[in-house]
C-alpha cells in the first residue's frame, strides 16, 4: 500500500504542474493571438508542436507510425475545430470563464459513451450532466447567441469526442505517435482556412504561437507520465486543480477577477466530476477487495 501511496503523490504533483503549464499556454493565447487571423495562429501552434514531437517520437515503440490513420485523421478535423474554437473563446472570455466551460468535457464524455458504446448512465453521471448545464448557464448568463460562449461549448464538445474517438485507436498505438500523426493530419485543413483569411504574421503571433505550443506540449507529457505511473482513478481529480491556476492566472495576467456566479457555476460543473471520480475510484477498490477475498477463500 505504501509504494502504491508513493507513486501517487508525484503523479498528483505532475499532473498539478502539468495543468499550471496548460494554463501558461492559454495566457500566450489570450495576450497573442489577436495579432494574426485565428487559422493562422493555430497552424503555427500546430507547425512548432510538430516540430517539438519530433525527438520524442524515438522514446516510442509502437508497429508502425501509420497505425490507427483513418482514427487519427479523424480526430485532427475534430481539433481543427475544438482549438480554433478555443482560441476564439479565449479572446473574449476571461480565463476562469473558458475553462469553467472546458471541464464540462467529461460530462459529455459519459454522454456520448451512453449514445456511441451503450455505456450505462448511472444517477450520478446524469445529476453531473445536469448540473454541469446549470452551471454553463450561471458562468455565460446568454442573453443572447454569441460567439465567444458557442466557441467554449464548441471546445468542450470536440474534446469529448476526440476523448471517445481514442477508444478506436489501437492498445499498442503509442501516445506520442498519436499525438504526432494528429498534428500532421491538421495541417491541410489550416492551410486550407489560412489561404481565405491570411494576414502578414507578426513576431508577437510567433511568440504566441511559440509559447502556447511549448507549454501544451509539456502538459501532455506530464499527464502521458503521470498516468503511467499511477491508476488514473486514483489521481484523475488532480486535473481540476486547473480552474484554480485559471482563476489565479486571470488574476495576475489580464486582472480578471471571477464574479460570484463564475465560482458558483464552477463548482457545479467541477464538484459532480470530483464526485464521480470518487465513486469510480471506491467502486474499483470494492471489486478488487472482492476478488482478493475470493482468491483468500479459494
Amino acid at each position: 500500500m505504501v509504494y502504491k501511496l508513493d507513486r501517487n503523490i508525484p503523479a498528483m504533483f505532475l499532473l498539478v504542474c502539468g495543468n499550471a503549464v496548460a494554463m501558461i499556454s492559454d495566457v500566450f493565447i489570450k495576450e497573442f493571438a489577436h495579432q494574426v487571423s485565428v487559422p493562422q495562429f493555430v497552424l503555427l501552434r500546430t507547425l512548432i508542436t510538430i516540430v517539438f514531437l519530433l525527438p520524442f517520437l524515438k522514446l516510442s515503440h509502437s508497429d508502425g507510425l501509420m497505425t490507427g490513420w483513418k482514427v487519427l485523421l479523424l480526430r485532427a478535423q475534430v481539433s481543427v475545430f475544438g482549438i480554433i474554437c478555443m482560441v476564439v473563446s479565449l479572446k473574449y472570455l476571461s480565463l476562469a470563464s473558458a475553462n469553467a466551460v472546458f471541464y464540462t468535457a467529461p460530462i459529455m464524455v459519459s454522454l456520448m459513451a451512453a449514445i456511441f458504446y451503450r455505456e450505462k448512465l448511472t444517477p450520478v453521471s446524469v445529476t453531473s450532466v445536469f448540473l454541469g448545464f446549470i452551471g454553463v448557464l450561471l458562468i455565460l448568463r446568454p442573453t443572447s447567441v454569441e460567439l465567444a460562449s458557442l466557441s467554449a461549448l464548441g471546445v468542450a464538445v470536440s474534446q469529448a469526442v476526440a476523448i471517445v474517438l481514442v477508444k478506436k485507436l489501437p492498445k499498442e498505438k503509442s501516445p506520442i505517435e498519436s499525438l504526432f500523426v494528429m498534428h500532421l493530419f491538421m495541417v491541410p485543413a489550416l492551410l486550407l482556412l489560412s489561404l481565405f483569411v491570411w494576414q502578414q504574421i507578426t513576431l508577437g503571433a510567433l511568440v504566441g504561437a511559440l509559447g502556447s505550443s511549448i507549454f501544451i506540449v509539456c502538459y501532455n507529457l506530464a499527464v502521458l507520465f503521470a498516468y503511467r505511473m499511477a491508476e488514473a482513478n486514483k489521481i484523475a481529480s488532480s486535473e481540476y486543480t486547473g480552474m484554480l491556476w485559471a482563476i489565479l492566472a486571470g488574476w495576475l495576467f489580464f486582472s480578471e477577477v471571477p464574479d460570484l456566479w463564475v465560482l458558483l457555476g464552477s463548482g457545479l460543473i467541477i464538484c459532480p466530476l470530483v464526485w464521480l471520480a470518487y465513486i469510480d475510484r471506491s467502486t474499483k477498490k470494492a471489486i478488487e477487495l472482492k476478488q482478493l477475498h475470493g482468491v483468500a477463500g479459494d
